[in-house]
């Protein structure tokens, strides 16, 4: 799983000439119950609780361990230390953003391990242009 390179198009954007025949190697494991999301601690920096909230309700969650999830608490916790204190460490900021990625919670870094997520998409109202332009049409006897 490496995170150097580009980061990888979306599926339906590649175009492989040379596909393999059988399925991606990919080694499997049952995974064992459901993973408990604990709440966020409430000395935490709202900003880190927020993050920490959005990471539980994010589509990669259903990925996550309960390893995955004290990894979260715990990038939460340095978060909110490093927000907390009046001295803002670039050291500590670049292990956050370096444990955000290990938790997959930039679609570079879920696409760089082959995890796509779809949004089901909204119900798509009629711009107005187009029903402006159509009303047009109508009157005008088009």
């Amino acid at each position: 799983m490496g995170s150097r390179g580009p980061i990888p198009k979306r599926a339906v954007e590649r175009r492989r000439r040379n596909r393999p025949d059988g399925p991606d190697l990919v080694r499997a494991a049952a995974a064992h119950g459901a993973v408990e999301w604990p709440d966020p601690d409430g000395a935490w920096h709202p900003v880190a609780r927020d993050w920490y909230l959005s990471l539980g309700a994010s589509g990669q969650a259903q990925f996550y361990e309960p390893s995955d999830v004290a990894t979260a608490r715990y990038v939460a916790e340095a978060m909110s230390r490093n927000l907390d204190t009046g001295r803002f460490s670039a050291h500590l900021f670049a292990a956050v953003c370096s444990a955000m990625t290990e938790l997959l919670t930039t679609e570079g870094a879920r696409r760089r391990v082959r995890v796509e997520l779809e949004r089901e998409p909204a119900e798509q109202e009629t711009p107005a242009g187009v029903t402006a332009i159509a009303n047009y049409r109508a009157a005008l006897g088009a």
